[in-house]
């Protein structure tokens, strides 16, 4: 049963973010006429300091916060893939997010599949590219209330049956208004409340954990022995040579794909330049020692001796705070987490419909869409988009979820070589990269699937096979095919589309003269 300081806290903090949100019509000027730009990406006028509050806010995402945790929980070092993959993710950002919203403010575009339709030429893989985004988003946006409902449960504010579900729904409704009303000036808003009630409450955790637990030392050496080690050195604290492999590619495949991901490219779209974008991606390390610091958690967990119920280790550092934090603290961190969810979800379901919108409705069903039809449809598909989620979570089993998830980043790989490839050289044919992308999901698919819904398969013969990601490996093969492609219809005279983007044809390097420095 939830205490009651608990409980107000918690209603405290999240009713807090809602009454935030009615103020999300502050960031919008009043001159400007109803448009998709406008709804979606906030007229593209966030500064630094809003920008790096919901970039983070979108990236950094409330599932994230106890999966990675359950993760360290049940198995050690493998969970601390997400520390590198997301230090990596921010030069990426640095060199991908600031090239591609160039180009997407000179020619008006809102969403990926946009520029992808201007750079080749290509209806077709405009489409494929937008509607890998939805699919990949979906099952994503279902986790948001996964994680949610764990942190209830830990609590004890849900309960299985009808009441626990009208929690949730209530939770949800507020953000599902704000958006349909605001777009994303709701979750931007919010995105603020996150940052301070994230940072505020995971210090404190952290703190009281160190101090009840005798210090990291202690903490690792506890933990350490419940995962069946005599010490630090020899338990699963450590990554073995075995998992390198794994770990390395893991890393780097996660955050190659998080930059395809239709949410962080529309929370970057929203910037108000080249320039912020780059301050921002300097200052996101600070979300990933966050991260970090919700993994040292897990691992706390482990040490603290938290029983998880099987199958549900993403409630470890949940049950942690519950234990050791008096009830207004324990509140405070539970709605930080809860929150969290609700930035990103929100975001979700707006790239989603936004993508829909632009590269499936204008495209196929109604060219001569006005911009006021574009904003109507598309606040009716992000609402539609959150309804589908509840029904998913509450209709199918958490498990289902987190496998699409699993799938979710392998196929959104798979639109690298048509986006981050065709910011530095369109020279890719358009069907090559079509004909890519169709092997790049299939083998991907077939890879995750065979092993049972893990995203690490085996490779090579022996005891001891090389074990690394397969999206990272259905991405190499996607590229190769890509390549062959191109060099075959080239030799054929297979004529492309036009490329409308202004981009080189080639990746080229100027020099300036006044430094000597090369710009690409």
């Amino acid at each position: 049963m939830a205490d009651g300081a608990m409980t107000a806290t918690f209603l405290a903090v999240t009713g807090g973010a809602s009454l935030l949100a009615v103020t999300a019509p502050r960031l919008r000027p009043s001159d400007r006429l109803p448009s998709l730009e406008g709804w979606a990406l906030a007229d593209r006028n966030l500064g630094p300091v809003w920008t790096w509050m919901l970039l983070g806010g979108t990236i950094f995402t409330a599932y994230t916060f106890t999966a990675v945790p359950g993760l360290a929980y049940g198995n050690g070092a493998p969970a601390f893939f997400a520390v590198p993959y997301t230090v990596i993710v921010c030069p990426l950002a640095f060199v991908l997010l600031t090239r591609l919203w160039a180009v997407a403010r000179r020619h008006g575009y809102v969403t990926v599949g946009d520029f992808v339709r201007g750079r080749y030429g290509s209806p077709p893989l405009a489409l494929v590219v937008a509607l890998t985004g939805i699919l990949a988003t979906m099952p994503y946006l279902a986790l948001q209330l996964l994680g949610i409902r764990a942190v209830l449960t830990a609590g004890g504010v849900y309960t299985r049956g009808a009441t626990g579900d009208l929690v949730m729904v209530a939770l949800f409704a507020g953000l599902a208004v704000a958006t349909y009303r605001h777009g994303l000036r709701a979750p931007t808003v919010i995105s603020a409340f996150k940052a301070v009630a994230v940072f505020v409450s995971l210090t404190a955790v952290c703190w009281l954990v160190l101090a009840r637990l005798g210090g990291p030392g202690a903490v690792f050496d506890g933990a350490a022995r419940r995962l069946g080690g005599t010490g630090v050195a020899d338990s699963a604290l450590l990554l073995s040579p075995e998992q390198q492999p794994a770990y390395a590619t893991l890393a780097l495949g996660s955050a190659l794909a998080l930059l395809m991901y239709p949410h962080v490219l529309t929370a970057g779209f929203a910037a108000d330049g080249p320039r912020t974008l780059r301050k921002v991606s300097v200052a996101l390390p600070a979300w990933t020692g966050l991260l970090a610091l919700f993994g040292f958690l897990g691992i706390a967990a482990l040490a603290a001796g938290v029983r998880a119920p099987e199958g549900g280790a993403e409630t470890a550092v949940p049950m942690l705070v519950d234990r050791l934090m008096p009830g207004p603290l324990a509140g405070l961190v539970f709605g930080a987490i809860t929150v969290g969810a609700l930035v990103p979800a929100a975001v979700m379901s707006i790239a989603a419909a936004t993508c829909f919108v632009r590269n499936v409705y204008v495209e196929y069903v109604h060219p001569t869409a006005t911009p006021k039809r574009q904003v109507r449809i598309a606040k009716t598909v992000s609402l539609t988009a959150k309804v589908g989620a509840v029904a998913f979570v509450f209709g199918l089993r958490d498990q289902d979820a987190i496998n699409l998830q699993l799938l979710g980043g392998v196929w959104i790989l798979q639109i690298f070589p048509a986006v981050a490839v065709g910011l530095f050289t369109g020279r890719l044919h358009p069907r090559a990269l079509l004909a890519g992308w169709g092997v790049g999901m299939a083998a991907g698919t077939f890879l995750v699937v065979r092993e049972g819904f893990s995203s690490i398969v085996p490779f090579g013969g022996g005891d001891q096979p090389l074990e690394i990601y397969a999206g990272l490996a259905a991405l190499l093969l996607n590229l190769t095919v890509a390549v062959a492609g191109t060099a075959a219809l080239e030799r054929f005279g297979v004529p492309r589309g036009a490329d409308l983007t202004d981009l080189p044809s080639r990746l080229t390097v100027r020099r300036r003269p006044e430094t000597g420095a090369s710009n690409p």
